[in-house]
């Protein structure tokens, strides 16, 4: 189907501007929601203005609600942002009648399963603010798809590709300036990523299917990945330095970060310590045989390529775009705009350079 008109929220962020430029080559009509305006934002304004979304929404073929906060981001901004602005995203979208309503969630609804794969019949567990929102806002969707609402909703592994910052920005960091980098115990955990350019292939794909097909919950990820280690060794060998990845007592460096955290010394949150400790994949059988998802890109192509777009930024002098805004209100404070875009701030860890 050509010709469409996509509502696109968090439309300046990183997975809501590639697919909104994705959507626009393939001959889509998009109008772009975000926070940040911009010329290619249509309507700049904050999606729990209900009012503004009946706006963006009327006549409209579909949305995929991008939208979302940051781990990091105090707790009632998380609540509201995501809860509460899912719950007039897609309830303003099904009331208007918009005929194919994309939410995409995250992963992180599992909480810290130990069941490898994990499946989309895992129950939602969430083990902190951020995953408890997110499994808030699945249920919203629930809800909705009972009603009778096409709903398709996507949970991601985290994804990589030109522009991601965050975590990787200390790695790449090191990696640049010739430093070892360290992981938590022997590394030999198996992290599961995703690259961008397969989410946005598989957000198309439920916009695309027939609504028998696309009305799903559906784990979307990398088919291809390996260990953390072997992850992070790949980076710092694109580095050229002959640096390697050095392996911290598990206990002993757990509970370090642990008490860093606290004290607000380390970006590293606590359901990420978890998660960097035991491995943590997901099936994609359903996406591969409903959808037709293939994804391309393995782990470490994920991660290579966002590091050759990190090395040219700062070949060229520029400082990575701060696009991705997260439709955090402007009275909500001085987290409104914080990204995953941005390089997280190493507190105490750049520090600890030295020893590495």
């Amino acid at each position: 189907m050509v010709n469409r008109t996509v509502v696109v929220t968090g439309a300046a962020g990183m997975l809501g501007s590639h697919l909104a430029r994705r959507l626009r080559a393939d001959g889509d009509q998009v109008r772009a929601v975000d926070l940040r305006p911009g010329p290619d934002i249509a309507f700049a304004g904050d999606v729990r203005d209900a009012t503004l979304m009946r706006s963006a929404l009327a006549g409209a073929d579909a949305v995929v609600h991008c939208a979302s906060a940051l781990p990091s981001y105090p707790a009632a901004q998380i609540r509201s942002i995501v809860v509460d602005g899912t719950r007039t995203v897609l309830g303003t979208a099904v009331r208007a009648g918009v005929p194919r309503v994309v939410h995409i969630s995250s992963t992180a609804v599992y909480g810290l399963p130990r069941v490898v794969p994990t499946t989309e019949e895992h129950p939602r567990e969430p083990v902190d603010t951020y995953s408890a929102a997110k499994a808030a806002a699945e249920e919203i969707a629930d809800e909705l798809r009972a009603g009778g609402a096409c709903l398709p909703v996507l949970r991601p592994k985290t994804f990589l590709g030109p522009g991601r910052m965050g975590l990787f920005a200390m790695l790449f960091e090191w990696a640049e300036e010739g430093r070892h980098f360290p992981v938590l115990g022997r590394g030999d955990v198996r992290i599961q990523m995703l690259a961008l350019a397969d989410l946005v292939a598989a957000v198309r794909a439920v916009l695309d299917a027939p609504p028998e097909v696309a009305n799903d919950t559906y784990n979307i990820a990398a088919a291809e990945f390996g260990t953390l280690r072997e992850d992070f060794q790949a980076v710092l060998d694109a580095a050229g330095h002959g640096r390697r990845v050095v392996p911290l007592p598990g206990r002993p460096a757990l509970a370090a970060l642990r008490t860093l955290e606290r004290l607000r010394l380390s970006p590293v949150y606590g359901r990420l310590l978890s998660k960097l400790t035991a491995d943590s994949y997901v099936s994609i059988d359903r996406a591969r045989d409903r959808l037709g998802f293939h994804p391309l890109q393995s782990n470490q192509d994920a991660i290579l390529d966002t590091y050759a777009w990190w090395r040219e930024q700062r070949r060229l002098g520029d400082r990575p775009e701060r696009e991705e805004s997260h439709n955090a209100a402007h009275q909500d404070g001085p987290t409104t705009g914080r990204t995953s875009r941005d390089p997280w701030k190493q507190g105490v860890l750049a520090a600890a350079k030295i020893f590495f």
